[in-house]
């Protein structure tokens, strides 16, 4: 069983919402990855007696835990009193680090304040952890089973001296780092998802979990770090089969992942294929987005249909059929002999409107619709719906 870890972060702007926690995410990430199980992140605002009461409890529940904040010159900044209190020790002054806070400032020409020094007083046992680009040195001290590190709020500062804390770790822990393989999806939700996996059984020893973003639904499977090669695989595209091709990529097989533009990307390259775009509903993201790519040959962004024959110079028939208006815009597009025409048109509906995405060949026309809801349009979902088409039709699966 991986040791377990939780992540301690510390101060009122926190807890208030004041700043967001970015270091508990990033911090969760980095634990994960060398083979520690991450089971609670807490918040805990500037007030001694709470400091100290969950520092006890961690003591007792968890093999490792990293907390950031509370390691300033100022009142508010408690961590180190609250170590005394919990472990029981005292504060003494660190000669190597009050040295390195009154170098920080001489190198700024300027006069360390007097409340700096109160920086430098570590608990007694602890082991220091040096701050090259800040005043706060991090420590660490293990109290019961725990082994505790503590490190400065700023994420600049944290993310520095963190390389000194994972050398820390794999020293103190027989650490064996999982394997995440995730299957990342475009064109289907969490519940869809789940409902597609309902009669698949999670094996012992793997997790199984959700994260939706804004242009993709991954599913992800942890895998404990000695698990057999062969048989990963298998349960990978096993999981693979149940989502079907909503399923564009799957990292940690190394067979090549990625997002969706990455495989739209590898795949058009290895081809040699060029693509000429035009787009309305989103607005120049699906430009945006191709941008950088050599494969691009030419985009339009018009606000629509009738802005668009203008911009291609064809002659548009007044109708309300996509088809009909696709088949002359597409024309227009021909002009810049690319391989692929990839078109994106749309009409206002009762409660939201319908996205029409369109891909012609010289072999042939494929088309997929969408109904979204809402007044506005979501640039970002209309703009994967579109290269979504184009990327079923590389892989096959239109």
């Amino acid at each position: 069983m991986n040791p377990v870890a939780e992540i301690f972060s510390q101060g009122q702007e926190v807890v208030n919402g004041h700043i967001v926690d970015s270091n508990a995410a990033w911090l969760a990430t980095e634990l994960t990855e060398i083979g520690f199980r991450v089971t609670r992140h807490s918040a805990v605002g500037d007030r001694l007696e709470e400091l100290v009461a969950l520092m006890k409890e961690i003591a007792g529940r968890a093999d490792c835990c990293i907390c950031t904040g509370g390691l300033g010159p100022t009142c508010d900044d408690l961590t180190a009193e609250a170590v005394r209190v919990a472990a029981g020790t005292t504060l003494e002054l660190d000669e190597t680090a009050l040295a390195q806070i009154e170098s920080y400032f001489q190198q700024r020409q300027r006069s360390m304040p007097d409340v700096n020094r109160k920086q430098a007083y570590l608990p007694g046992g602890a082991r220091r952890i040096d701050n090259l680009t800040g005043t706060a040195p991090g420590f660490a001290l293990r109290m019961e089973r725990c082994l505790f590190v503590f490190l400065p709020g700023v994420p600049r500062e944290m993310k520095a001296m963190y390389p000194q804390v994972r050398l820390l770790l794999q020293t103190e822990f027989a650490l064996l780092a999982p394997r995440l393989v995730t299957l990342r999806s475009v064109g289907i939700g969490e519940s869809g998802i789940q409902q597609l996996l309902d009669g698949f059984e999670v094996p012992a020893g793997i997790e199984l979990g959700f994260r939706a973003a804004a242009d993709e639904v991954q599913t992800k499977l942890l895998f404990p770090g000695d698990y057999d090669p062969l048989e990963r695989y298998r349960i990978a595209q096993r999981l693979r089969e149940l989502i079907g091709d909503c399923v564009f990529a799957v990292d940690g097989l190394d067979d090549g992942g990625g997002d969706l533009l990455a495989t739209i990307d590898r795949d058009l390259r290895d081809r040699h294929l060029r693509v000429a775009l035009l787009e309305t509903a989103s607005g120049g993201a699906l430009a945006a987005k191709c941008q950088a790519y050599d494969w691009l040959e030419v985009a339009f962004v018009a606000k629509n249909d009738k802005q668009a024959a203008r911009q291609l110079n064809v002659a548009l028939e007044n109708s309300e059929d996509p088809a009909v208006s696709v088949r002359q815009l597409a024309y227009g597009l021909s002009a810049y002999r690319a391989d692929i025409e990839l078109l994106q048109l749309f009409r206002a509906d009762a409660g939201g409107f319908r996205l029409y995405n369109f891909l012609q060949t010289h072999e042939a026309v494929y088309h997929r619709q969408h109904f979204l809801f809402g007044a506005h349009f979501n640039q970002t979902q209309t703009a994967v719906l579109t290269l979504d088409l184009l990327r079923r039709y590389l892989q096959q699966c239109l």
